[in-house]
Parts: structure tokens; C-alpha cells; sequence
């Protein structure tokens, strides 16, 4: 008992319990070398008043084993609930999200009978970092976050995973021709660390064009590597392409800890009746059996399960009637299918390819290395204000006077990152949300941050309602903020 790895294990909510069981039969009985332990997680967790869905109790459960194995929960509607997903995500540091997307032709309805991509999604940054506001009575705000750390290790991951596994591509997608701080940071620092790896293709695509390209021709990706928005959205898109989201398998990955899950959700309208397809879990299951280095046990429960597809016996969501009747032969429900799963453990695929995993878990690293701190220089200031006259001029004008006795000067107001002063378009519409921007009168040159407090306290005096402020600076003598439209 002493050998065996811990697993902390949650049920989830909805058809959570029944696929989280059929899903644990088959492992034991494929005879993997772990010891469960199980918490309480989801709704009831959030009903309880922890708003982040788990107790903390639960977390020292997490800490010992850095194994997570987790159904599907559901969060009320409403009430400030957090998402347990990306909580524990960040508080664990599980920064890699890893999404097999592959298509089983002839055996589960697909479009793409050659697909056989990777998502590799950052976890942690993006806009899940979660930092919104509403500033005015008609604008709100999310911050988009990127890091360099956050960046490089993603990146990196994802070259290191395709190089482990014989992949031979990989792909970034952005869209930094319009966000050209923020995705413009990921896309250099995958063309650096590209360079790094001579044997993998490497390519970049802008988001829009790319994801368009994916659901065409899947089979022309190999692994995809993405900041997390863009990343949540495209691999439920690649799994459901490939046959069924309810297929697909996820990997949470960090440095000390992992969680392994579907990616799917708790589906609560079926429930108690022994008809969810417990395959995602599933195969969340196996990539967990690799990660702690149990490949073979993976490889029984992976081949077993690709034989149960052939010989057709289906849940009610992969199985197929009339015309195609000779793809699927029996419907089952869950436990029929998870009992049909065991029946053929040992046994290995006829048509489809037999999988293999390679011995070793975990992936290879380098430790992220802070650079020396550049030189960093205050140029100028944002200041955004809530006004609700709609005229650009008349507020352009009365906040010029403002700023001539500090030093600075207003160069441009903007509304939702257009510039409307000095010289706007009158056909613009504007809402009650404008960004001034000052600079010393002599741009480039370098402010104090009193000046700033000058300029806030005087605005203050003459009646404007500043909601928030953003300091401009030059990094290593190079421009560190973005330009307004138009300017």
C-alpha cells in the first residue's frame, strides 16, 4: 500500500459521480498502482459558503497528493462564485493546459478523419486573470494581462511536449496586428524561443485567420500554442470538430502539481440516468496515468477504450442510426460502457492505431530566468474620466487649461481608444468614458511623479471626475504604451 501513488479525487456535480466511477473501475481494473482520496467540490462546496467551490480543508488533501483527478462541477448562477477551474489553476500553479483533439473515422461522426492535433493553452494569465471594473455608467473594463514569464514557460511547454510525443509543428496564434503589446509580447517570445528548437517546424498565425484555417483543415496542425482566452475557446472548437467535445481529455500542468479532467461541463439535465459518456474523463484519466509514470497501465485503459469505438458499442451521444447503422452496433449507458471497456482490457484496436506511451513523466524545463531590469523613464500620464457630455471639444478644451502650470500639456482625448480631440471625426460616437493624455511639453522628456499629483489635485479643483490613471513610460529609451487610433 505504501507504493502506491495518491490520487486526490472529486466527484463533481451532475453526471460527475457516474462517469468519475465508471472511470475509476476501469483504471483499477486496468491495474493501476494508486490510492484515492476523495474531497467535496462544487456546488455543494459553493452552498456551503466557500465561493471559490472548495473547502479548505480540501486543499491539504491537494498539497499532499499533487495529483488531481476531477469531474465536472456546477456553479450556481449568481452570488460572486468564483470558478474552482481557475482557482485552482492559479493557486497551484498549473500554468499548462493540455487538449489532445483527435478524430476516431469511421467509428464517431467527424468532418476530419485525419485530425490528430494538440492545444497547448496557457492557464493562468490573459484576461482570466479575472481584474475587471466598471468605471462609468456605460463602460466596463477587463484587463488583459500577459507576462513574460507566463509567456516563456507556455511557450516553451508546448515545444518541449511536441518534441516528447514525435510532433513536428508548432503553431502560435494572436493577434498582435492589433494588440501589439500584449500579443505582440507572446508572438516575439515564441519566435525566440523557437529558435531554440531546429528540429520542430515552427509557424504563427493571426488568431482569426488561423482559427478559420483549423476548422477547414485540422490535419495541417500539429500542436497549437496559445494565450488562454483564445486557447479555451479553440480547443472546445478542435474537439468538437474531431467528433465530440464529450471525447476529449484535459490536462492541467505546473511545476509541483496537475489535475486532470473533461472538458466538458456537469450537464445536470442528464443526470442519475446512466447515459453520460464517461469517455473524456476518461481519457483525462490516462494522460493522468502517464503523468505518474504508470505508461503501460495508460495504454491498456487508452487501447481498450479505442476498441469498445470500433466494435461499436456507443453512448447515446456517439451512437449512430439508419443509414449508418453498421459503424454503431449496441447503445449503452454508462456503467454498460465502462464494464465494455474492461471486458477488453489487453486488447488492442484493429483499424485505429494502437497507442503507445513512452516510459518517464513530466516534461523537461528550464527555470524561468529574470532579465536585468531596463531602464525605465516617466514620459506622461492617461487620465481617465467619467463625463457624460458627450462633446469632445468642449472637454478637450476645458482640460487643456488644466495641465499648462505642471509642466505638461494634453496632447489627445480618446473615447474607447479612438482619438476624438484635438481634430475628431463628428460622426463618432462617444460614450461617458474618455482618456486624456498629457506629456511634458517637451515630448520624451522625463517627468516626476509629483507632477502628476500637481495635475490630479488640479483637475480635482475644477471639477473633473478622473475614475483612473495610467502612468506612460519609455523601456530602454523605446516607447512602453500603445497609441490611440488616429493619433
Amino acid at each position: 500500500m505504501a507504493n502506491k501513488v495518491p490520487i486526490t479525487v472529486a466527484h463533481g456535480d451532475g453526471i460527475g459521480p457516474e462517469i468519475m466511477d465508471a472511470s475509476l473501475r476501469i483504471i483499477t481494473a486496468a491495474g493501476a498502482d494508486v490510492e484515492f482520496e476523495t474531497i467535496e467540490i462544487g456546488e455543494k462546496a459553493y452552498l456551503a459558503g466557500h465561493n471559490s467551490g472548495i473547502a479548505p480543508s480540501a486543499w491539504a488533501s491537494l498539497r499532499r497528493t499533487h495529483v488531481f483527478f476531477k469531474a465536472p462541477i456546477t456553479t450556481p448562477q449568481g452570488g460572486g462564485y468564483k470558478s474552482l477551474n481557475v482557482t485552482a489553476r492559479k493557486t497551484l500553479g498549473l500554468y499548462a493546459n493540455v487538449r489532445p483533439c483527435v478524430s476516431y473515422h469511421p467509428f464517431v461522426a467527424t468532418k476530419h478523419p485525419k485530425m490528430d492535433l494538440v492545444i497547448v493553452r496557457e492557464n493562468e494569465e490573459d484576461l482570466y486573470a479575472g481584474i475587471e471594473h466598471r468605471q462609468t455608467d456605460e463602460v466596463y473594463q477587463c484587463l488583459k494581462l500577459i507576462s513574460r514569464p507566463g509567456s516563456e514557460k507556455i511557450i516553451r511547454y508546448a515545444f518541449e511536449y511536441a518534441r516528447a510525443n514525435g510532433r513536428k509543428k508548432v503553431t502560435a496564434f494572436t493577434k498582435d496586428n492589433i494588440m501589439k503589446m500584449t500579443d505582440g509580447l507572446f508572438h516575439k517570445i515564441f519566435d525566440e524561443i523557437a529558435a531554440d528548437y531546429p528540429d520542430l517546424v515552427n509557424e504563427h498565425w493571426i488568431v482569426d485567420i488561423g482559427s478559420a484555417k483549423m476548422a477547414d483543415t485540422p490535419e495541417d496542425f500539429d500542436v497549437i500554442v496559445l494565450p488562454n482566452l483564445y486557447g479555451d475557446v479553440l480547443s472546445d472548437v478542435a474537439a468538437q470538430i474531431a467528433g465530440s467535445v464529450g471525447l476529449a481529455g484535459s490536462a492541467n500542468i505546473g511545476e509541483g502539481a496537475a489535475m486532470f479532467e473533461a472538458i466538458h461541463g456537469s450537464a445536470p439535465r442528464r443526470a442519475g440516468q446512466n447515459l453520460a459518456n464517461p469517455s473524456g474523463l476518461l481519457l483525462g484519466g490516462v494522460m493522468m496515468l502517464v503523468h505518474i509514470g504508470q505508461p503501460e497501465v495508460a495504454e491498456r485503459v487508452h487501447n481498450a477504450w479505442l476498441r469498445t469505438l470500433e466494435e461499436g458499442i456507443h453512448t447515446y451521444d456517439v451512437y449512430r442510426r439508419g443509414v449508418e447503422t453498421g459503424v454503431s452496433k449496441q447503445e449503452v449507458g454508462t456503467r454498460e460502457f465502462a464494464d465494455a471497456v474492461i471486458a477488453r482490457l489487453g486488447q488492442n484496436p484493429e483499424t485505429l492505431p494502437a497507442v503507445t506511451y513512452a516510459a518517464g513523466n513530466g516534461i523537461p524545463l528550464a527555470k524561468y530566468v529574470q532579465a536585468p531590469p531596463a531602464k525605465r523613464e516617466l514620459v506622461g500620464v492617461d487620465i481617465f474620466l467619467f463625463n457624460r457630455d458627450k462633446n469632445p471639444n468642449t472637454l478637450g478644451d476645458a482640460v487643456t487649461q488644466v495641465g499648462v502650470s505642471e509642466g505638461m500639456q494634453l496632447t489627445m482625448v480618446s473615447n474607447r481608444g479612438l482619438k476624438v480631440y484635438p481634430n475628431g471625426s463628428p460622426e463618432t460616437f462617444c460614450t461617458d468614458h474618455w482618456r486624456c493624455r498629457f506629456f511634458a511639453k517637451e515630448r520624451g522628456t522625463p517627468i516626476q511623479p509629483t507632477q502628476i499629483i500637481s495635475l490630479l489635485n488640479r483637475m480635482q479643483a475644477a471639477g473633473f471626475d478622473f475614475i483612473k490613471t495610467e502612468n506612460l513610460y519609455y523601456f530602454d529609451g523605446e516607447s512602453a504604451f500603445s497609441g490611440g487610433q488616429g493619433e
